[in-house]
């Protein structure tokens, strides 16, 4: 079934478990009538809260840009009588004036994000800045971390945290400013401590001023590189964003292809969900959307000749692709106490 098509159930009735099967392989969100009552009342009470933007636009370093959905900024900050916010870039503490913003940019030593550094990305043959990924704790960086989700929600339609961070590793991407030193944030993704369902990811944005530029493919590959250094397979949590669906189905493409160039053979879905760390349905998703997939005998088959796979290979190599490299990371999984019981993922979106 491709992308953006219904469910062909080849004439069997269309249960609840089939749809829900379908909606996964095609990162396709739940419909409200699928959703628990208590589920149903909160995406009510959601749609009818964030109807309006109450922010018009946001100055954020050198880049003025319009806010696309309602974020919970607290009292007159988020109130709808705020036409423009001024955000600090290093530390994103925001502010209603622009001589409060050059006040607080005098006094502001925070120079990148107040977290580890844990990869660092020269690009001196392109003459692009550096790039740097920073880990950052939501127990220890509390401020930061729910002023960048308030930020965040300003460019994403449904995400429900802003406020609890506590129970969420973010990784937050930056650019350096070669004569200052400073890192400037292009976009993060979150990550559940705890996550019965074994998300790789919670949330990612890669901040418009900076879209299409390949980050958002970038945040992505870090997110699985960690996967794979944990000895996991990942996948982010649901539902995905239009913009998540089209930069996730298009990074699983690209890593499907590749193995499969490499490969040169008989391999199953399986054995290339091993080498990726991306899970299965995922992979299927991928393989899909290219046409490179059959069902035959109650099992998935790869179904793709070396001239197929190329000539898909090529359309994704047209432009230069940033590419995580493995031997630049410096990271381990953190170790955390027992999870709370009760603790469920899903909380941020």
């Amino acid at each position: 079934v491709g992308a953006g098509s219904g469910p062909d159930t080849g004439g069997r009735k269309l249960t609840r478990n089939l749809k829900r099967r379908y909606n996964e392989i095609n990162n396709v969100g739940a419909d409200p009538e699928d959703l628990t009552p208590m589920d149903q009342k909160l995406e009510l009470e959601h749609d009818e809260r964030t109807k309006v933007k109450n922010v018009g636009v946001v100055e954020c370093g050198r880049y003025e840009v319009d806010a696309w959905y309602y974020s919970p900024y607290p009292g007159a900050y988020g109130d709808g009588s705020c036409a423009k916010l001024y955000v600090c870039e290093h530390c994103l503490k925001y502010m209603r004036k622009q001589r409060t913003l050059l006040q607080h940019k005098a006094r502001c030593t925070l120079s990148h994000p107040p977290g580890r550094q844990i990869y660092r990305h020269p690009q001196p043959e392109t003459g692009k800045p550096t790039l740097a990924f920073w880990e950052l704790d939501g127990t220890h960086a509390k401020a930061y971390c729910q002023n960048l989700c308030l930020l965040a929600k300003l460019f994403l339609d449904h995400k429900t945290l802003y406020f609890d961070v506590e129970p969420f590793m973010f990784y937050v991407m930056t650019e350096e400013d070669e004569r200052t030193g400073k890192h400037s944030v292009v976009g993060y993704f979150s990550k559940e401590k705890y996550s019965m369902e074994e998300y790789n990811l919670a949330c990612i944005l890669t901040l418009p001023p900076y879209q299409r530029r390949g980050y958002g493919s970038f945040l992505i590959g870090m997110s699985y590189e960690l996967s794979r250094r944990e000895h996991k397979v990942g996948t982010p949590e649901r539902p995905l964003s239009d913009l998540g669906q089209v930069s996730y189905r298009s990074y699983w493409s690209r890593v499907v292809l590749r193995v499969l160039h490499q490969h040169r053979g008989s391999i199953s879905v399986r054995d290339i969900s091993t080498q990726t760390s991306i899970r299965e349905p995922d992979i299927v998703s991928a393989l899909t959307s290219l046409n490179l997939l059959k069902y035959w005998k109650g099992q998935h088959i790869i179904s793709a000749t070396p001239k197929i796979i190329e000539e898909h290979l090529r359309s994704f190599n047209k432009a230069y692709q940033l590419e995580v490299n493995p031997a630049w990371v410096q990271w381990s999984p953190p170790v955390f106490p027992l999870a709370p019981s009760g603790r469920k993922g899903g909380a941020n979106r």
